[in-house]
């Protein structure tokens, strides 16, 4: 029997599992890039006003965050796009591959699922190749779309410099579809396939990031860098793209050459046995969620760490911005009412409390990850664990977390603020500021509790609820979005500190809220069969 026997068949299982998965994040990344290319002239209408967007460029923190800044003598929309988009945009394209890729191999060989195919007529590499044809395919048509659609969007593009500027989004994706394909090889579980491989990915945009501040070599050790350096809408070069071709053939063929090489279920690097008996930290379910959760927590807290740093070193530059540019401050005013360095990090941690939303979701969401795997149940019927303990214990790990996220990023803005300012007293002010976010984080996931007790199929709702959210919170002031929806948000709600006066009320009416989702859920919990 051929080992790709079965293969097509694999990929139209593939395709009717996620048949709302993958058109939700073909539409979410699409949303992302073409809703924020929709506000450059909105926001920048004149050549002045790109030029002095052009100079936030040379702060070395926007170097390291975005790019290097391609085309800043003429800065035209499409500079803009392939400087400010292009790198953030490939980091969400290269998770998405990288989750979806292991979800359809390594998960499938940890739940079971993909030796009960193995039992019929399908080949040996046949579930690899079905995966590796699904999320490139993903890549292909997500790369199309957004070559055609910048375009229409904002017709100052050009046709060539959009599919350019696609394509290597795309070969981004691609190679950490390879990456994810040998990762999945070597671990034994599926977390620690995708932590391996995002591991990869933010290696690779570290490299980028210091190659782009020095003379550049660096950069050309990662894929993210190869996209960028095809200098996109400004005198526009294809060849980059071949090393990441070049790179995902040898990734593939290493991929299957590991898959021959081991058992099925099994990985290549083997975990450690651990000791008889579980040390007192894991003797309870709170310690044993922080356990559950500490590669997560890691990644978003250091995360937020180092873009809470970059806020603060670059808040009074672009408070300057602001200042000289008429839709900026408009856009400061309805979001803080000046135009200050304060008002300029207030605003910005006001965007990175809506994104903290998304590790709240996470993490909550564990509980139903673990259910699924069908890991709860010798918890809940082995032990006198009940079921209302285990699920406070999992989202008392999720409040816990989200303190160290936002206070990360607190931290961050704070102390490289107070080093530029010459004000330590910034720190506390900062750091208190960000802490202010945390009921309204809570709120999302008291909703993602609920939502796991009462409707445990439809917890991916709460995504596209905090979707809404980031994008009124982020285009609502350009788009003038009506107030009543705004509210909608309990960011919405959240005082603006330092720049505003502190008022407990607001903060008490969102614990309180999360609270109440919360208990509706775990009273849902304790009455539904788990699954």
């Amino acid at each position: 029997m051929s080992t790709l026997r079965g293969t097509g068949a694999l990929i139209r299982l593939i395709l009717r599992r996620d048949r709302i998965r993958i058109p939700a994040w073909i539409l979410g990344v699409a949303v992302f890039l073409l809703g924020s290319v929709a506000t450059f002239p909105v926001a920048l209408d004149s050549a002045a006003d790109r030029q002095a967007r052009a100079a936030l460029m040379d702060n070395p923190a926007t170097v390291v965050l975005t790019g290097p800044g391609f085309g800043q003598r003429d800065y035209t929309f499409g500079a803009m796009v392939a400087n400010e988009m292009g790198g953030m945009t490939a980091v969400l394209i290269a998770l998405m591959s990288i989750l979806l890729l292991v979800r359809h191999s390594r998960h499938e060989e940890e739940s079971g699922r993909a030796e009960l195919l193995r039992a019929g007529v399908v080949g040996r590499h046949a579930p690899l190749t079905a995966a590796l044809v699904t999320v490139i395919g993903v890549n292909l048509v997500l790369g199309a779309l957004l070559g055609f659609a910048l375009p229409v969007v904002l017709p100052e593009l050009s046709t060539a410099g959009s599919l350019l500027f696609a394509a290597g989004l795309a070969m981004v994706g691609t190679v950490f579809t390879a990456v994810a394909a040998v990762t999945a090889q070597l671990m034994e579980h599926g977390r620690a396939a995708v932590g391996a491989a995002a591991s990869l990915l933010a290696l690779s945009y570290a490299l980028r990031g210091a190659g782009d501040l020095g003379d550049g070599t660096l950069s050309w050790l990662s894929p993210v860098g190869w996209s960028q350096r095809t200098r996109a809408y400004v005198d526009g070069t294809g060849w980059p793209l071949l090393l990441g071709v070049a790179l995902t053939v040898l990734l593939l063929l290493g991929a299957f050459l590991l898959r021959s090489r081991r058992d099925e279920g099994a990985g290549l690097v083997r975990g450690r046995s651990g000791p008889a008996t579980a040390s007192a930290l894991l003797s309870g379910p709170f310690t044993l969620a922080l356990r559950l959760q500490r590669g997560v927590l890691t990644g978003w807290t250091v995360g937020f760490v180092l873009f809470g740093a970059f806020v603060g070193a670059i808040g009074e530059q672009a408070a300057v911005f602001a200042r000289e540019n008429e839709m900026a401050r408009r856009y400061f005013e309805q979001a803080g009412g000046a135009d200050s360095a304060e008002t300029m990090i207030a605003t910005y941690l006001s965007l990175m409390g809506m994104v903290a939303g998304g590790f709240a979701l996470q993490s909550a969401g564990l509980p139903r990850a673990e259910e699924s795997a069908g890991r709860v149940e010798p918890l809940l019927g082995g032990t006198p664990l009940s079921r209302s303990r285990w699920a406070l214990s999992g989202l008392a790990a999720t409040l816990c977390g989200s303190v160290l996220v936002m206070g990360g990023a607190g931290l961050g803005a704070g102390l490289v603020y107070a080093g530029t300012s010459g004000d330590p007293s910034n720190v506390v002010r900062i750091l208190g500021a960000a802490l202010a976010y945390l009921p309204a984080v809570w709120v999302l996931a008291g909703l993602s509790t609920l939502l796991f007790g009462v409707l445990p199929k439809a917890t991916g709702l709460s995504w596209l609820v905090l979707t809404g959210i980031v994008f009124v919170g982020m285009f609502g002031p350009l788009l003038r979005v009506p107030d009543r929806i705004s509210d909608l948000s309990p960011f919405a709600h959240v005082p603006t500190l330092p720049t505003e006066e502190f008022t407990p009320v607001p903060l008490l009416v969102l614990a309180a809220t999360a609270v109440l989702l919360t208990a509706i859920g775990v009273a849902g919990y304790r009455r539904r069969d788990t699954a």
